[in-house]
């Protein structure tokens, strides 16, 4: 399976908790006002790479605590990061997945064609919300408005609604 990207980072700090190899993907809808990332809107922009590829990477690093999905918009390419984050959560590591959703929207339209059941029930931890420049905020962790969310996805799954936690 080949998944669209902008790139990665090895050994990120500041995209969720503990060392991380982080994949930025290509395509974004959003489109917020003072993204950190608008090169990576374009869906047609990036480059296709085999997730055998991106998980070799990730498993070339003993020192990782886990895999970050971020955009671009993960949930546009739900299917594909779902089977990579079934392999990567076989490795033992956790996966955080920042989406300019909320939770409740993706919990709610989630269905068999989209796949966005499928990369919540593998991720971690979700950082939700689209970027608002009029509520950024640099004090808080891995996220940069006030409005954006760190959940415990696997706990909101459970609940049916977003149970936030710290980070």
């Amino acid at each position: 399976m080949e998944l669209r990207i902008a790139g990665t980072v090895n050994d990120s700090i500041v995209d969720g908790p503990g060392i991380r190899f982080t994949i930025f993907t290509q395509g974004c809808p959003h489109h917020c006002e003072g993204c950190h990332n608008p090169q990576t809107h374009a869906f047609d922009g990036g480059e296709l790479t085999d997730i055998s590829v991106l998980l070799e990477k990730a498993k070339s690093n003993p020192l990782l605590d886990g895999v970050t999905f971020s955009g671009g918009e993960p949930f546009c390419q739900a299917e594909v990061l779902a089977e990579l984050g079934r392999e990567i959560k076989a490795l033992g590591l956790n996966i955080v997945t920042y989406t300019g959703y909320t939770f409740e929207q993706l919990w709610s339209g989630k269905n068999g064609q989209n796949h966005w059941g499928d990369l919540l029930e593998v991720t971690d931890f979700l950082i939700d919300g689209p970027f608002i420049q009029a509520q950024r905020d640099w004090e808080i962790k891995f996220r940069g408005s006030s409005n954006q969310r760190y959940i415990d996805c696997q706990a909101s799954i459970k609940e049916g609604v977003a149970v936030e936690c710290e980070p």
